[in-house]
This record gives C-alpha cells, sequence and structure tokens, in this order.
C-alpha cells in the first residue's frame, strides 16, 4: 500500500471539546468568533466602504500582530491538557474579542453622533449602551470559553484581555487624533479613495439609513405619480 504524508489540521477552524459536554460543545462554537467578525469585517468593507469600518479593522490587524509578537517573546506553553500546538501568553481569542468589544463601546458612545432622518429613528444612547454591554458580555464568553476548553490558563486569557482592551484604547486615541488633525478627510480626497467610493458615513448615520433612505424617498415618489404596484414594483404609464 502506498505511503502518504500525514495530513495537517487548519488550526484556525480545528477546535477540540468533549462531545459528552453541552457546555464545552458551546464553547467550540465561541471559538470561532474572531474568523466570523474578519468574514463580517469584510463583507462590510466591501459592501459599505465605509472608513471607519476600515480603520477598526487595521486596528484589529495590528492587535493580532502585537499579539504574534508578544507570543514569540514570552513563549509560555499552552495548559497540559490542550494537546495543539503553539504558545499561550497571550490569548488571541481574548484579545482579539476584547479590541473589538472595547472599541466598538468606544465608538458607540464617545464618536457615534447619529442625527434622525425622514425614515428612520437612530438607536438611542440607552440602546447604544445596551448594545455595547452585550458586546462586552459576549466577549467574555468567548475569553472563559479558552479556559473551559483548556485552551489557555486564566492568567493567560486575563493577559490577553488586559492587551486587547490597552491596544484598543490607544488605537482609538490614535484614529480620533486622525479626525481631529484632517488626516482622514485628507485620505478620502485622494484618488484612490474615491475610486473606489470610499465614505465616511457612519460616524452620523445608522450603517443602513443612508440607502435605505434613499430607497425610501424613491417608493413615496413612485407611490404619490402613482408607479408603484402592490408587489413593490415599478410600472410603466401609458
Amino acid at each position: 500500500m502506498e505511503d502518504y504524508a500525514p495530513l495537517a489540521s487548519l488550526s484556525l477552524t480545528h477546535v477540540h471539546y468533549n462531545p459528552a459536554d453541552r457546555i464545552s460543545y458551546l464553547c467550540a462554537w465561541l471559538a470561532l468568533v474572531p474568523q466570523a467578525l474578519c468574514v463580517i469585517y469584510a463583507t462590510l468593507i466591501w459592501s459599505n466602504r465605509e472608513i471607519e469600518i476600515m480603520l477598526m479593522f487595521t486596528g484589529q490587524m495590528a492587535c493580532e500582530g502585537l499579539n504574534w509578537v508578544l507570543k514569540r517573546y514570552i513563549k509560555e506553553e499552552r495548559p497540559r491538557e490542550m494537546h495543539g500546538k503553539g504558545y499561550g501568553m497571550p490569548s488571541s481569542h481574548a484579545q482579539f474579542v476584547t479590541f473589538f468589544s472595547l472599541t466598538l463601546t468606544l465608538f458607540l458612545l464617545f464618536r457615534h453622533v447619529p442625527h434622525p432622518t425622514e425614515t428612520r429613528t437612530p438607536f438611542t444612547l440607552f440602546q447604544r449602551i445596551l448594545l455595547s454591554v452585550v458586546a462586552i458580555i459576549s466577549a467574555a464568553a468567548v475569553a472563559a470559553s479558552r479556559i473551559y476548553l483548556n485552551y489557555h490558563t486564566p492568567k493567560q486569557v486575563m493577559v490577553g484581555c488586559i492587551a486587547g482592551a490597552m491596544f484598543a484604547l490607544a488605537w482609538f486615541g490614535f484614529t480620533t487624533g486622525l479626525r481631529q488633525t484632517g488626516w482622514v478627510e485628507w485620505g478620502l480626497d485622494l484618488g484612490i479613495a474615491r475610486l473606489f467610493r470610499i465614505r465616511d458615513l457612519v460616524v452620523q448615520e445608522d450603517l443602513v439609513d443612508s440607502g435605505w433612505a434613499r430607497w425610501e424617498e424613491r417608493r413615496l415618489r413612485m407611490q404619490t405619480a402613482g408607479l408603484w404596484t402592490q408587489n413593490g414594483e415599478g410600472r410603466k404609464s401609458k
């Protein structure tokens, strides 16, 4: 029988868990949250071209780069129960979700100043606080899952959370400086930014509001003119 080289596992999506433990099964799904967030980042950047989302994603990747450096500088092993590979200090999952949740919270509470339109009432301050709390609790669940699955020690997860929080605060301050000094506006005027239709609306509008408002205005105009059918499609006038 022909010999084959041993197969490798794609560690980005490979998670060990106890199939007899429902909590362990849930934690295995929580371990995929960073990958899911990267897909969401890419989707939003492609579909909305918002500079704020691009800045946040850039910070997220820089935070991951910092984690890579810290792991190879500290060189602390994972728990003995862990069968995987790689260093464990600090936890990359904990650092990733902490950066994301805290950056989202800072944006919603200190940078996002939504204005109501004729078609939509934006989130109130209470709703934005509630969303921020949900994001932080979700991040805590992901971080705790790394301990439950024996991928990291509590200390490694705690250091990951601290590193993610510190980098989130630093990145938010850095991007605030870029806005206040006019660098963001300068970047949006560049030819490549205009070529790719990069915009800066989400600071003052809900993410979907501008497109929704245009659609509602068009729909109302066509209804007024009698050019809108019941199934939502325009019809030609005779």
